[in-house]
């Protein structure tokens, strides 16, 4: 009887995913805790959302660059300890391939059975390079372009993430019934932020859903709490 082939479907683009959530989650959040803060010292509705605003157009920005310089950092790193690799690849073969066994060594793999490989990888350094790198150093080549994506990524979940919790302020006549509003469409917007996580990361999506809302919900009550006193 004829089977079905496997076929295996693995989640790639978690780092893109990490990017979203720490845009949104902070979009989320720190724009409602100052918009909730002021609601307690101001009866303008036009202020808060100016402040809002404000404050959503320098968070995107620091965050983002934030992402661009973590993801420079990577990439330097990784370009720094490929020319490493290379250098003792071929100034140290002896060194790099005792390191090849330790590291079958750790997977029960004895001297013996490796030396096959280490024979193989003598023969072609590039491949060699990339093994150490990745096995040896848990290193995975940055993807071109990397910084940029990751700077845009997040500071644009930021902005999707602000606007929740601001919107209601544009949307009603005064600050007493804009608050309510707030505070209901963030705790929503996570929920659903945190279903739709789940999804992509392979997390039971009720889970996920609710982790996002309880994490969430302590991180806005936090920062609710000290823009009150602070207000």
């Amino acid at each position: 009887m004829p089977q079905a082939p496997h076929v295996e479907r693995h989640f790639r683009a978690s780092d893109t995913i990490r990017d979203i959530v720490i845009g949104m989650s902070d979009g989320l959040t720190v724009p409602f805790a100052l918009a909730a803060g002021l609601s307690g010292a101001v009866t303008s509705n036009r202020l808060i959302t100016t402040a809002g605003i404000a404050e959503i157009a320098a968070g995107a920005v620091a965050m983002g660059l934030g992402g661009y310089l973590a993801a420079r950092g990577d990439a330097e790193h990784y370009a720094s300890e490929l020319r490493r690799e290379r250098y003792e690849v071929r100034h140290m073969p002896e060194d790099e391939a005792a390191e090849i066994v330790e590291v079958f060594q750790d997977y029960g793999v004895s001297a013996e059975q490796c030396a096959p490989v280490i024979t193989a990888l003598r023969s072609d350094h590039d491949a060699w390079v990339r093994f150490m790198m990745r096995f040896e150093l848990g290193l995975e080549q940055p993807q071109a372009g990397r910084a940029t994506r990751s700077a845009a990524t997040i500071a644009g979940a930021y902005v999707a993430g602000g606007l929740i919790p601001i919107t209601p302020y544009f949307m009603t006549a005064g600050v007493s019934a804009a608050l309510p509003w707030s505070v209901a469409v963030t705790l929503l917007a996570l929920t659903v932020f945190g279903f739709v996580k789940g999804g992509f990361t392979g997390t039971p999506r009720l889970r996920s859903a609710l982790q996002t809302l309880l994490i969430g919900s302590a991180a806005a009550a936090a920062a609710f709490m000290l823009a009150r006193a602070i207000s």
